[in-house]
C-alpha cells in the first residue's frame, strides 16, 4: 500500500511539474481551436506519411538499373514509309552496315524495343507446353549478335549468339527460336535450382517446340519502368521485317554529340523512304530516361510540394491560435507573473500546451494514415505503410509544433509584471 501510494503522489508531482492539468483544463475552454488544430495536424501527418512512401517508390522506381551501360548510347526510331516488306531485310543490313562502319562508332543493333523504351512485346514462359498456368511474363527483346555488346548488358554465363543464327522473322509470325538469352532473374524463376543454362523454356502459349537457353545476362530492364515483370526478359535470335524498329548506336567516349548527328544522316543518304519521330525519333539515352520516368518525377514533385504546402499551413495555423491565445490570455499571463512566475514557466506552458495539443492529432492521423493507406492498397495495389514513414511525420510535426509556438509563447513570456497589474487594475 505504501509503495502504491508513494507511485501515486509521484505521478501527480510529475503531472503537477509539467503543469498538465492546468493545461488541460485551460485547452476545455478553447474546444473549437483545440479541436480545429488537432484536426489539421491528423490530416497533415496522413498524408505526409502516404505522400512519403510515393515519393520513395517513384525514386525507387527511378533508380532501378536497366542493366545496360547507358552513356554513349543513341537510339533511332525508324519507321519505313515507302519500303515494301520484302525489301526491309537487306535494307536493315545495309543500315547497320553502315552505322558500324562510321567513325566513332563502336557497334550498332536493331531491337523492337529496348529498356526504357515504352514499347513491349511480352509472352509467357513455361516448362511444359501442355499446362496452362505459366511460371512468369517475360519481354521479349527480338535483335542479333550485336545486341548484347552494343547495350552494354553483361553476359555472365553461357554465350551470345552466332552471325549464323541470326534470322529475320515477319512480325505476324510465330514461329519458335532454338536458341535464346534470358536474363539471371528469370533463370532463377524458371529453374530455382540454378541450372538454366542449356535447359528448355517454352515460350507463348501455343509453342510446338522449346526454345534452348545458351546465354544469361544480369540484368536487362522492361521497356515499361511500371512493369511487375520488369527484370525478366528474353533474348531472341530474329530482326522483326516489320517496317518500324529501333536502332541502337554505342559511340567512343566523347563522340556521341557526333553520332547524334552523322548517324541520321548516314540513314537518310541511303534512303530517304523513311521517317524519325519527331518526339522521339533520334534520343540519347538520357534523354530516354528522362521521359520514361517523366511521369514518376512529377509526381514526387507534386507529393513533395504538398508536404511543404501542409507544413507550412499547419505551422501558420499554430502560430495564428497560439498568438490570439496569448492576447486572451494576457490578464491571466500578467497574474502569473505578478504572482512570481518566471519567464520560463511562461514559455514552458505554452510549449506543453501545444505538445498535448500536436500528440493528440498525431494519435488520430495515424489512424487517418492507416486507413488512408489500406484504402490506397485496395484501389492501386500499393504495398502496406513503412512504420518508419509514421515515426518521421510524427518527429516532423512535433518539431514543426515547438517552432511554429515558440516565437508566440517567447512573446508571453515577456509580459512585464508591472504590466500585468496594471491590466488588472484597470
Amino acid at each position: 500500500m505504501a509503495r502504491r501510494h508513494g507511485a501515486t503522489r509521484l505521478a501527480i508531482e510529475v503531472m503537477s511539474m509539467l503543469q498538465i492539468k492546468p493545461v488541460l483544463s485551460a485547452l476545455k475552454r478553447h474546444k473549437a481551436g483545440t479541436i480545429l488544430i488537432v484536426l489539421q495536424v491528423a490530416l497533415t501527418l496522413a498524408i505526409i506519411c502516404n505522400a512519403l512512401f510515393i515519393i520513395e517508390k517513384r525514386i525507387e522506381r527511378m533508380s532501378q538499373p536497366t542493366g545496360m551501360v547507358e552513356s554513349n548510347l543513341l537510339t533511332i526510331q525508324n519507321y519505313w514509309a515507302g519500303a515494301d516488306t520484302k525489301d526491309i531485310p537487306s535494307l536493315t543490313k545495309s543500315d547497320l552496315l553502315a552505322l558500324r562502319q562510321l567513325p566513332g562508332v563502336e557497334d550498332a543493333t536493331l531491337m523492337q524495343a529496348y529498356p526504357l523504351s515504352g514499347y513491349s512485346t511480352t509472352e509467357g514462359i513455361r516448362l511444359n507446353p501442355n499446362t496452362r498456368q505459366r511460371i512468369s511474363l517475360a519481354q521479349e527483346y527480338f535483335t542479333d549478335d550485336h545486341a548484347i555488346a552494343t547495350m552494354g548488358a553483361r553476359l555472365i554465363a553461357g554465350r551470345n549468339f552466332r552471325d549464323d543464327e541470326i534470322r529475320f522473322l515477319d512480325p505476324s509470325e510465330n514461329a519458335p527460336l532454338p536458341q535464346v538469352i534470358i536474363t539471371k532473374a528469370l533463370a532463377d524463376k524458371v529453374y530455382p535450382d540454378g541450372s538454366a543454362l542449356g535447359k528448355p523454356i517454352y515460350i507463348g502459349n501455343n509453342s510446338p517446340s522449346p526454345s534452348t537457353v545458351i546465354g544469361i545476362i544480369e540484368r536487362l530492364q522492361a521497356p515499361s519502368p511500371s512493369a511487375s515483370f520488369t527484370e525478366y526478359a528474353v533474348l531472341l535470335p530474329a530482326l522483326l521485317s516489320g517496317k518500324d524498329g529501333n536502332y541502337l548506336i554505342r559511340s567512343r567516349p566523347g563522340q556521341l554529340s557526333a553520332i547524334t548527328k552523322d548517324a541520321p544522316a548516314v540513314l537518310i543518304k541511303l534512303d530517304r523512304m523513311r521517317v524519325f519521330s519527331q518526339d522521339g525519333g533520334v534520343r540519347t539515352f538520357s534523354v530516354v530516361r528522362e521521359q520514361a520516368y517523366k511521369s514518376d518525377r512529377g509526381m514526387a514533385i507534386l507529393m513533395t510540394a504538398i508536404c511543404a504546402i501542409l507544413l507550412i499551413t499547419t505551422a501558420a495555423g499554430i502560430v495564428g491560435l497560439t498568438s490570439f491565445w496569448v492576447a486572451q490570455r494576457r490578464r491571466q499571463i500578467g497574474i502569473r507573473r505578478a504572482l512570481g512566475a518566471t519567464q520560463g514557466d511562461i514559455l514552458y506552458y505554452f510549449l506543453t500546451e501545444n505538445l498535448l495539443i500536436v500528440l493528440g492529432g498525431i494519435s488520430l492521423g495515424i489512424a487517418l494514415a492507416i486507413s488512408l493507406n489500406i484504402w490506397m492498397i485496395i484501389q492501386y495495389e500499393m504495398t502496406m505503410l513503412s512504420l518508419k514513414y509514421v515515426i518521421v511525420s510524427a518527429i516532423t510535426l512535433i518539431l514543426l509544433g515547438q517552432g511554429a509556438v515558440l516565437m508566440p509563447a517567447l512573446r508571453a513570456s515577456r509580459v512585464p509584471p508591472i504590466e500585468a497589474i496594471r491590466i488588472t487594475s484597470a
